[in-house]
């Protein structure tokens, strides 16, 4: 999983991201290359890696994005968690993904069309085993499944994931890496923000 795309920051929210798999995102590793850029990973493919220490740690300033809607950000939380327990996936993660794909609003509906609290295409209702993609529960199981099925992909590598479920495997697949798009790049950070900040608020 290489940040370098990333703010620092990002990095920080992935190390307090330890509820989506045991010891997931335990360990984070870093190295500088010969340009100065400073890579990131929590699966290492070289050995120039080093286990990041301490010395990272959230910066004072940092404020959690305040609630884009108006609506009760609760409200889903019993929906959530029963995907979750199903899946396997995080509560906070999930909780995070909905609040910036819809902002709670279960009768969401894209400019590209994308329907629900997850914005799932129509074309992947089927796929997804989604029959009424306003129906909150239905939405949500979708979703989280999909999630599921590329972390699983992308051997859970949470950045690559999160730009798939955005972007499309499609365009992660072709650059290797989260996509050079700025709507691709704003939502990866934005869910991971997100999930630092839900993270401890499982019911």
């Amino acid at each position: 999983m290489h940040l370098k795309s990333l703010p620092a920051l990002i990095l920080i929210l992935i190390l307090g991201a330890t509820t989506l798999a045991p010891d997931l995102f335990a360990e984070i590793y870093s190295y500088t290359d010969g340009d100065g850029v400073r890579h990131f990973s929590n699966v290492p493919t070289s050995r120039r890696y080093r286990l990041c220490g301490s010395e990272l740690s959230l910066n004072s300033s940092f404020r959690f994005p305040r609630y884009s809607s108006g609506r009760n950000a609760n409200a889903y939380d019993a929906i959530i968690q029963e995907a979750c327990r199903h899946y396997g996936t995080s509560f906070g993660l999930i909780k995070a993904m909905i609040h910036v794909e819809s902002g709670f609003n279960p009768n969401a509906v894209s400019r590209a069309g994308a329907l629900g609290l997850m914005q799932i295409m129509p074309d992947n209702l089927n796929d997804f085993g989604v029959l009424d993609p306003f129906d909150p529960r239905d939405n949500v199981m979708g979703g989280t499944w999909y999630l599921k099925q590329l972390m699983k992909k992308y051997n859970t590598d949470l950045s690559l994931s999160l730009a798939a479920y955005n972007a499309g495997p499609e365009a992660v697949n072709k650059y290797g890496d989260i996509p050079p798009f700025p709507e691709t790049k704003n939502y990866v950070q934005r869910v991971l923000e997100f999930y630092h900040h839900y993270r401890n608020q499982h019911p």
